[in-house]
């Protein structure tokens, strides 16, 4: 299943030598592991909360893959120039199947909330484990 890895990326001031040498380099390692651009450095339209910075969105063919990609020891060389120069939250995420629906998402919450309570796991998990 595609996964994909989001950026929120905030780099200070102007761009520096080392975040465009970054750049220029990290296409050549994850290319092989059928890594694509889908949004890079995209402008965001804020509707809700504060998001100081821009988007990079990327695609892989599954997650073991995209882990493969960034556990790589060509990507582990140029990673600092990028986490020397920037701040960023990553995450990987994978898209719901097509019969998911929000309305049953909820009903699972439910059956698994103590009454009146809330869950003890992380969002997104109703098995109320925590990762």
């Amino acid at each position: 299943m595609t996964t994909y890895l989001v950026n929120h990326l905030r780099v200070p001031g102007l761009p520096k030598p080392e975040n465009l040498g970054y750049l220029e380099k990290v296409e050549a390692t994850f290319l092989p592991y059928g890594g694509r651009w889908l949004v890079l450095d995209g402008e965001v339209e804020v509707l809700e909360g504060a998001w100081p910075g821009s988007v990079v969105l990327m695609g892989f063919p599954d997650r073991e893959t995209a882990r493969k990609w960034y556990d790589s020891p060509e990507y582990r060389d140029i990673l600092r120039l990028r986490t020397d120069n920037a701040t960023s939250d990553l995450v990987l995420v994978e898209p719901v199947g097509p019969d998911v629906t929000s309305a049953a998402w909820a009903q699972q919450m439910r059956a698994v909330l103590p009454a009146g309570g809330t869950a003890a796991g992380r969002s997104g998990d109703p098995s109320g484990e925590r990762s």
